[in-house]
Order: structure tokens, then C-alpha cells, then sequence
């Protein structure tokens, strides 16, 4: 199991927000050309960023779940437990 961030800020921002957190898996960068978020179909309405999401692939890279948040700023949380849940159902163990 691989979990990437990945969003439209530049890979500075990027950084700096990752090591304040200090999180343990790598952010990429959608900057400038914007083809992932395009290719999820998630940009927001302004054009300059996506919205909030997380996507479940499976080994083949198929998208198995998705769940959109909001816009980027929002304060709405994803819950952990949706996303676990899909991972083990996806791994065949309940």
C-alpha cells in the first residue's frame, strides 16, 4: 500500500507544509500544468486548484473509491475510518 499527497501547489509550499507536519509519505506536485487534478476530475469552479479528495486504486491503478470534501480552505475532516475500511475490503479481508 502506497499513499501520496499530491495537490497544485508548488513543491516549496509543498514542503514546507509537509515537514510541518511531519508527515511520513510524499506530497507531488501538480504545479503548473494541473493534469492530475484533471485527469480525477476535481477542479474547482476557479480553476487553480482541485477540490478536496482522497481515491482508493487498486494494484492495477483502477479507481476503486473516491470521496470528495469540499473546496480546498474548507474545514470539513476526513474520517480515517471510510478509508480504512475500503482498503480492507479491497485487500479481501473484512
Amino acid at each position: 500500500m502506497q499513499i501520496l499527497g499530491i495537490s497544485a501547489d508548488n513543491k516549496f509550499a509543498q514542503k514546507t507544509f509537509a515537514d510541518s507536519l511531519k508527515l511520513p509519505y510524499p506530497l507531488l506536485s501538480d504545479f503548473p500544468d494541473r493534469k492530475v487534478i484533471q485527469s480525477y476530475g476535481i477542479p474547482n469552479p476557479n480553476g487553480m486548484t482541485a477540490y478536496r479528495s482522497f481515491f482508493l486504486l487498486d494494484e492495477k491503478g483502477i479507481v476503486r473509491h473516491q470521496w470528495l470534501l469540499g473546496t480546498a480552505g474548507a474545514t470539513t475532516v476526513m474520517p480515517s475510518d471510510p478509508i480504512l475500511k475500503a482498503v480492507q475490503e479491497l485487500k479481501g479481508k473484512p
